[in-house]
């Protein structure tokens, strides 16, 4: 059994697992070399040789616990025929919303359109570098994926409240992303995923209708997963109330945010813990980092912890500041 696994399953205290949110990315001089060939961020995603790559890299660099494939939530929507593109500096953009297209794209037609994202876990997961390694899928959350479908953009500095005034259209929309995104969680785990991560990127954005938008579809994901016998893992960033949220949804391990208080959650959430670290600590020097990493450590000491971040790494995180957090958990006892 893998380390994360003990964790989660046997609920094991003893050990720390450690990987790192965005951990194949634009930190790494490696990655860098290839993105600087690979203008297309999406065709990239879709070059299984290249995606496998990339994946591997960090395990080579810092022998992380898990690979995470190299993808993206929005390969979603890119499956379901709306085009996605990323604009340095401005992060992604989506083209028109057809829900008459969408509608009627057939599940061999979706999974044929991400079959590279499928053959890339299979590389990776039959690599004899990731032995005894947990290889992570992912999908983004419905309503992160919704959000993200209708506002064409991050709705981080321009959500229109007016995209929600037709209920029957966002309910339906809502309908297809789940069972796409059922679809797509089976393709992965099929191709060797051994953990889903289910990315919940504006959770915190919402204040009302949670249980409808949230709460009811991540939980059917959640339960879909666990009937593939695989466990899932929830990043709600930004929700208000975690507790809630795992009496809910009921993932096998919820991932903290760095805005949450580590000691409420200890206090407050029984089942496995991944994640919290300020990535921005990382911009830091060595002897904060150490303190910051040990704070979460000895908080989670006697609690199924896996130790990640509560966001992703940063680019312009110093390569020796990973091998000085990476020592750190090690060494920790």
């Amino acid at each position: 059994m893998t380390p994360i696994q003990d964790c989660i399953i046997n609920k094991n205290t003893k050990s720390k697992p450690l990987w790192i949110m965005r951990q194949a990315g634009r930190y790494l001089p490696e990655f860098r070399e290839i993105r600087a060939k690979n203008n297309d961020f999406i065709k990239l995603c879709l070059n299984e040789s290249l995606s496998s790559e990339i994946t591997i890299q960090p395990i080579k660099r810092f022998n992380f616990d898990a690979a995470i494939i190299f993808s993206d939530i929005l390969m979603l929507p890119y499956g379901l025929g709306q085009e996605v593109k990323f604009e340095k500096g401005l992060g992604p953009k989506l083209g028109k919303l057809d829900l008459d297209l969408i509608e009627n794209v057939s599940k061999d037609e979706f999974s044929k359109k991400l079959n590279s994202v499928y053959k890339s876990i299979s590389n990776v997961s039959s690599n004899p570098i990731c032995k005894n390694k947990d290889i992570i899928g992912f999908v983004g959350a419905p309503w992160t994926i919704l959000i993200y479908m209708i506002n064409k953009m991050s709705p981080k500095k321009n959500l229109s409240k007016e995209i929600f005034n037709d209920k029957i259209f966002i309910r339906k929309l809502l309908s297809i992303i789940e069972k796409f995104l059922k679809i797509h969680i089976e393709n992965q785990i099929k191709a060797g995923a051994s953990i889903i991560q289910i990315f919940d990127s504006w959770a915190g954005l919402l204040e009302d209708n949670i249980s409808e938008f949230i709460y009811e579809p991540t939980l059917n994901l959640v339960q879909h997963v666990k009937k593939l016998d695989v466990p899932v893992t929830c990043f709600p960033r930004g929700i208000k109330d975690y507790k809630n949220f795992c009496e809910v949804v009921k993932p096998d391990m919820v991932n903290i945010d760095y805005n949450v208080d580590p000691n409420k959650i200890i206090n407050e959430i029984k089942i496995p813990v991944q994640g919290g670290l300020d990535p921005k600590i990382l911009l830091t020097d060595k002897e904060n980092l150490r303190i910051e990493v040990i704070k979460y450590l000895q908080i989670f000491k006697d609690h199924p912890y896996v130790f990640n971040l509560g966001h992703g790494i940063l680019p312009e995180t110093k390569i020796d500041m990973v091998e000085e957090l990476v020592k750190t958990v090690r060494d920790f006892k």
